[in-house]
């Protein structure tokens, strides 16, 4: 890291002490080959209180992790989705209580197994209760946009009846998404940058890194049968580099970011919608979001836990998330990496790895050990 990008990260993040508990569970991990690195960070609502990077960013070269490595962050994607829907609602745009058909006309018309019309609303996009089908990469092909996305959505024969059931749902976020770029009148991307990352300072955080950015991507790796760390791709990208812009923005899961710049996100989110004098959501729109709206659905992916608007809500902690309050709520995306935001203890939690065939990322060792670490 060059000297004057490592002063400017410690300017941004309060001079935060690392914490001597979460580099030990780390290190262990590294040791055993469970990851490559890792960086890690706890913060409050006022300020950063752990930040390490563990490991090695990449082993081939013995590139040691740094605290602004870049990474896929995956389906930690769909809160920041999540918010830009509650931003449209705050503006009078839409409410997520609407069928998306009111602003996606060819949702009209669906219908169910039995030939039943059906209606899907925005909540039940953001609560995985659509019934939504999935597109596969294949189907996808070389789409570039949400827009032309939604006609291979569409085409699919609805899984169950809206509000039925909990299915994770890659599809239905990806079409919360498309609405916000109808009501708003600006691309999903370019909607972001304006409106939240630009604003935030999240400099780092996008579907399309620079070349500059991609030099910092943390490498990704799977487990091969003998134990061994092995180089592996990231699953969306086919052939493509991450520079490209030949593909649909993902709003399901396509995001790049850093742990500074995913830390404004989740300190504002914590902070009421509110972040160094201005306002992205209301307190209102942030209560509504990050408590659960999936009524008695069984959901997963660990016990415990209900479904916000592009959240998973921990209702009873347990497991991976014993030391974690009632009603902390975030999300893990397929890599590993995890964002919780504890609003009891106001501490916001984020583990950023890259491993690539963890059975269940968001109930994973090295989470447990990161939570328990961090409440020691």
């Amino acid at each position: 890291m060059k000297p004057i990008l490592f002063l400017s990260l410690l300017a941004t993040t309060a001079f935060a002490q690392v914490n001597p508990n979460i580099s030990e569970a780390m290190d262990k991990m590294v040791a055993a080959k469970e990851i490559s690195g890792a960086v890690t960070l706890v913060a409050d609502d006022q300020k950063t209180i752990h930040l390490g990077a563990n490991g090695f960013s990449d082993l081939e070269n013995k590139a040691s992790m740094e605290a602004d490595n870049l990474f896929w962050i995956a389906s930690m994607s769909k809160p920041i989705t999540g918010t830009a829907v509650l931003m449209m609602q705050d503006a009078g745009k839409l409410s997520v209580d609407d069928p998306v058909s009111k602003y996606l006309p060819e949702f009209k018309g669906l219908k169910d197994a039995d030939g039943k019309e059906v209606v899907v609303t925005i909540k039940h996009c953001l609560t995985h209760s659509a019934g939504l089908a999935e597109v596969t990469p294949q189907e996808s092909g070389d789409i570039a946009t949400l827009k032309d996305l939604m006609p291979l959505i569409v085409a699919k024969p609805m899984q169950f009846a809206p509000g039925s059931k909990w299915q994770y749902c890659q599809t239905g976020i990806n079409t919360a998404a498309r609405v916000v770029e109808v009501v708003s009148g600006e691309a999903f991307p370019d909607f972001l940058d304006k409106h939240l990352f630009q604003p935030l300072g999240m400099e780092n955080t996008t579907f399309y890194p620079t070349e500059a950015q991609a030099k910092r991507l943390a490498t990704a790796y799977k487990r091969t049968e003998a134990g061994e760390l092995q180089k592996t791709g990231l699953m969306f990208l086919g052939n493509k580099p991450i520079t490209s812009h030949d593909r649909y923005p993902r709003a399901n899961g396509g995001l790049f970011s850093t742990a500074a710049d995913y830390e404004k996100f989740a300190r504002m989110i914590l902070r009421g919608g509110e972040l160094d004098g201005k306002r992205y959501l209301s307190e209102k729109a942030v209560k509504q979001m990050t408590t659960v709206q999936s009524g008695d659905l069984q959901t997963g992916f660990t016990p415990g836990n209900g479904w916000g608007l592009g959240w998973c809500v921990i209702r009873e902690p347990q497991g991976v998330a014993a030391t974690l309050s009632p009603g902390t709520f975030g999300h893990g995306g397929a890599y590993g990496t995890q964002t919780w935001i504890d609003p009891v203890k106001k501490r916001i939690h984020l583990l950023l790895i890259q491993r690539a065939d963890l059975p269940n990322s968001d109930g994973s060792d090295i989470r447990k050990a990161f939570h328990e670490a961090s409440a020691k």
